[in-house]
């Protein structure tokens, strides 16, 4: 079930079949003209399957009036980049179980318990890595929440992640809309990294040369137009799965990806090795999202151990 903002009356167009109580409903308008009686027809329907819909796709947003802890114990993290951040991995109950001090900002600013899918950026959004990072991090300190950010956008380039850029396939300017989003979120707690999984569609003749720069340029506008100049950069690696080797494309854009990490400071990298796809044999599996959010937690105690900055979020709501 996808939480797509940008299409929140599709799900109800899909529901088709007629029930009796419907139907006798709909009795009550018989004397009423044709053309009058389909629009009030056409209302009905709606208005039930609208109802229907919200309390079997929506139970979190229902429980909405969570209680957060105090804004400095309230760490906040964006999820950002493509699919692989989104997450496509496929649903399971243990995946709806929520832990007591993790949530979720969602597509309409309220924060939730955390259940995946955590995006909404389209209807194939799944498990992701986000929330087994989120549990890491809590369950390593019990004075500390953790609130997730969703920003990531599938299928976007790296070109995409700029100010005041269209991306159709998401209907959005991601980097705006990120920008916008954490900084809503500021007002109930403090910032401390971003997560970044991003290249697979940079891994290209006409991309992979210029990844490097762009990415670089990135993380220091992020860091810029937040005020936080030392704000963690977490950067996963692409996908090593043996049913779709790596070509050079896929190498230089690792290559940046390594580089990056090893030149700027507090910027991470994350191994991807052993980590298993999907069908498609593009997608992070389950269990591999739910390791990878793991390796994520431990790459940015890492980073933390060297920071002496006392990293705090200037940025203003």
């Amino acid at each position: 079930m996808g939480h797509d903002r940008h299409d929140q009356k599709s799900p109800f167009c899909r529901i088709g079949k007629s029930t009796p109580q419907r139907q006798e409903t709909l009795q009550c308008v018989k004397f009423i003209k044709p053309y009058e009686r389909k629009v009030i027809k056409r209302i009905i329907i709606r208005t039930i399957l609208a109802l229907v819909f919200f309390m079997m796709c929506r139970p979190c947003e229902i429980k909405s009036q969570v209680e957060l802890p105090p804004k400095e114990n309230f760490h906040l993290f964006l999820l950002a980049g493509q699919s692989n951040m989104a997450g496509r991995g496929k649903l399971t109950e243990k995946d709806t179980q929520v832990h007591p001090r993790v949530y979720a900002l969602s597509w309409n600013g309220k924060w939730i318990p955390a259940a995946d899918p955590i995006h909404y950026d389209k209807p194939t959004a799944g498990v992701g890595l986000g929330k087994s990072f989120a549990i890491a991090l809590a369950e390593r300190d019990s004075s500390i929440a953790i609130g997730l950010v969703p920003a990531a956008c599938g299928g976007s380039p790296i070109a995409i992640w700029e100010q005041r850029v269209y991306f159709d396939q998401t209907d959005s300017y991601p980097y705006d809309d990120a920008i916008q989003r954490i900084r809503y979120a500021l007002k109930d707690g403090m910032l401390k990294g971003i997560l970044w999984h991003q290249g697979e569609s940079d891994s290209n003749p006409q991309r992979a040369g210029e990844y490097k720069g762009k990415l670089k340029n990135l993380i220091e506008r992020f860091r810029k137009d937040l005020n936080t100049p030392s704000l963690p950069f977490i950067i996963g690696q692409l996908g090593q799965f043996p049913e779709s080797p790596w070509d050079d494309f896929k190498r230089l854009i690792n290559e940046a990806h390594v580089t990056i990490a090893d030149e700027m400071d507090f910027v991470g990298f994350v191994s991807s090795e052993d980590l298993s796809c999907m069908e498609d044999n593009i997608h992070f599996n389950s269990e591999s999202l739910r390791q990878f959010g793991q390796r994520y937690a431990e790459i940015y105690m890492e980073i933390k151990k060297h920071d002496t900055s006392e990293n705090k979020s200037a940025a203003q709501p």
